[in-house]
């Protein structure tokens, strides 16, 4: 018998775990389900969980995509513009992976997507 995970976080690091708080719970509205006090994790879906931990100078944010996935993209686009976020690209189908996604930024420089999939084979 093959072992199972029970969820997934995602950990990043920031150098101002306040400013990325804000952000995340009241930008995106993500709930806090765990203050560590250094550590924050946020509820992303049922099981799936992103963190950010207190880190000055350990980790660049190059190079790391944080996917949110939902079937809103236009109404995410549309209330993050209206609260000032701005866009590195607006929402548009890729025809490459057949999806349909745009890309901001947040307070660390971790480039956000958000993004519904087109293809059918995805049910999740």
């Amino acid at each position: 018998m093959r072992a199972e995970f029970d969820s997934m976080i995602t950990f990043c690091y920031t150098a101002d775990l306040e400013k990325t708080d804000d952000f995340y719970m009241n930008v995106l509205e993500l709930p806090l389900v765990l203050d560590q006090g250094g550590c924050r994790i946020y509820r992303t879906a049922e099981r799936s969980f992103l963190g950010f931990c207190r880190r000055v100078g350990t980790a660049t944010p190059e190079g790391v995509v944080l996917t949110l996935v939902t079937g809103d993209v236009d109404d995410w686009f549309l209330k993050l513009s209206s609260m000032g976020v701005e866009f590195e690209k607006e929402p548009a189908f890729n025809p490459d992976f057949n999806i349909y996604h745009c890309f901001l930024k947040d307070p660390n420089g971790y480039k956000i997507e958000i993004q519904r999939f087109e293809d059918p084979r995805w049910k999740y």
